[in-house]
């Protein structure tokens, strides 16, 4: 039995960090074990646009102009960046020339086939946006190259029988699926000898990143654990789950999980806080392969584990959760009445034209009103459509924040009351609030200078107090 275990790109970074406490502390022996690895701290951003910012990277810079070469210089910024990466972690000369050199392949590779679509879509007949998603796919793979190789060069200095699996797909004429690529990368792989280190993009013919987008390295990682059958799947982060972000409630305050199941990361996925992305969980979920999620700079630390079947001995709050930078899309139209669903579906095509998440909506009568992340750019593009499409209607926008409380089983009488309680006592006004039949959790829409205040509020009311009982509760 072996494990799949995937390293985010914050401890890639810190590669001392994940030889000692992650490929080492293993009970003496570092195999048995399969790792997918993300791309270094910051790359990604850089290869494709910021995550939280939308600063525009390559290929934001790319897609933006067609006689436009600045994505050239950024090309060049990026390749200082990597090597400045490599000096850091090869002090040997002929080790760092090497892992140059093949980086410098990918990224004269990458930067000849821009070139080249460049030129060509300077013609009528062939359109530049036809082509974006495989260039998307291809510049985001660079990252992965870069990080896996790296990793595979440095474990084998240091007496580990490493290696590298690319299923980047870099010049292969084979479009073929996932789990097909998946599948002929272990054909011959003992991982009880060797141990692999996996690329989290992987190439497959109906392109990863336009269903999973950044999360593409967590489907990698849940169908290789899958395919493999794996016993667990561990994922390695900079921090603990935990019951709320220790750098607002106070280190202190904030404990790990400990045990929590699905249904709880799929509603932090869907804040932008994720433990697996949510089509990730959901082969593990159906294959009933338990998720562990562990700090690496706390190696001893058991972490959260996430099953299928878990509810708390008792109903609790395990965490609490949300996000700023949410903007509320607001359509109101007396004449709704009546044809809410016509009105919504017409809306949600505009807001999945556009590609924003929908964190949460309302619908009453005559309104409907979508909480969405993404940037405001995108925010007035979409309320842009909304307009010529409904030229009677009311359209407003304003930036709010979403915080949850979440829980494996909040079934608890009462707990609505008192959590409204604990906001109002911090004078904050609540703009709207969401809970399900299914009982995992409750959403406050605040204004977002109130967000950091009502995740405190709620944390000190709802975990912080019962915090000992809960804890009992959930060391069972």
């Amino acid at each position: 039995m072996h494990t799949v275990e995937k390293i985010g790109g914050t401890s890639m970074s810190d590669y001392q960090a994940v030889r000692d406490n992650i490929i080492l502390n293993n009970g003496g022996s570092p195999y048995g074990r399969m790792f997918v690895v993300s791309a270094y701290g910051g790359v990604t951003n850089s290869l494709l646009e910021h995550k939280k910012s939308g600063e525009p990277g390559i290929y934001t810079l790319f897609a933006s102009a067609i006689e436009d070469d600045t994505w050239l210089k950024k090309t060049e910024e990026l390749k200082l960046t990597l090597h400045g990466i490599n000096a850091q972690l090869f002090t040997e000369e002929h080790s760092l020339a090497q892992a140059n050199a093949f980086i410098d392949e990918r990224l004269t590779s990458a930067r000849a086939c821009l070139r080249n679509l460049q030129r060509l879509c300077q013609h009528g007949h062939f359109s530049l946006a036809s082509h974006l998603d495989t260039v998307r796919e291809m510049l985001a793979s660079i990252g992965e190259a870069h990080s896996a190789y790296n990793m595979t060069q440095l474990l084998q200095r240091d007496g580990i029988n490493a290696r590298f699996v690319d299923l980047t797909g870099w010049q292969s004429d084979a479009h073929i699926s996932l789990d097909e690529r998946i599948k002929l990368a272990l054909q011959d792989i003992d991982v009880e000898k060797e141990l692999p280190i996996v690329t989290g993009y992987a190439h497959c013919d109906s392109g990863l990143m336009s269903s999973f987008d950044r999360g593409y390295s967590e489907m990698t990682f849940s169908r290789l654990a899958v395919l493999s059958g794996a016993s667990e799947a561990i994922i390695h982060k900079e921090f603990h789950l935990s019951s709320a972000d220790p750098r607002l409630v106070g280190e202190s305050n904030a404990v790990p999980i400990g045990r929590t199941n699905y249904d709880v990361a799929d509603q932090l996925a869907n804040l932008g806080m994720e433990a697996i992305h949510p089509k990730a969980g959901r082969g593990l979920r159906e294959q009933k392969i338990p998720l562990r999620v562990k700090n690496t700079f706390e190696p001893e630390h058991a972490g959260t584990l996430i099953t299928t079947d878990y509810v708390s001995d008792r109903p609790c709050v395990e965490i609490i959760a949300g996000a700023k930078g949410v903007h509320a899309v607001e359509v109101f139209d007396q004449d709704m009445t009546g044809s809410v669903h016509k009105y919504d579906t017409e809306i949600l095509s505009v807001i999945k034209r556009f590609k924003a998440h929908i964190v949460s909506k309302d619908i009453n009568a005559n309104t409907v009103t979508h909480y969405l992340s993404t940037n405001l750019k995108t925010v007035k593009r979409i309320c842009a459509v909304l307009a010529e499409k409904f030229p009677e209607a009311e359209i407003n926008q304003q930036k709010v924040a979403v915080v949850s409380a979440i829980g494996s089983d909040l079934k608890i009488p009462g707990m609505l009351a008192e959590t409204v309680r604990a906001i109002a006592a911090e004078s904050i006004s609540v703009l709207a609030i969401h809970q399900t039949m299914r009982q995992v959790d409750m959403q406050f829409v605040v204004a977002e200078d109130d967000y950091e205040t009502t995740v405190k509020s709620l944390h000190q009311a709802l975990v912080e107090v019962h915090q000992h009982g809960r804890a009992i509760c959930l060391a069972s």
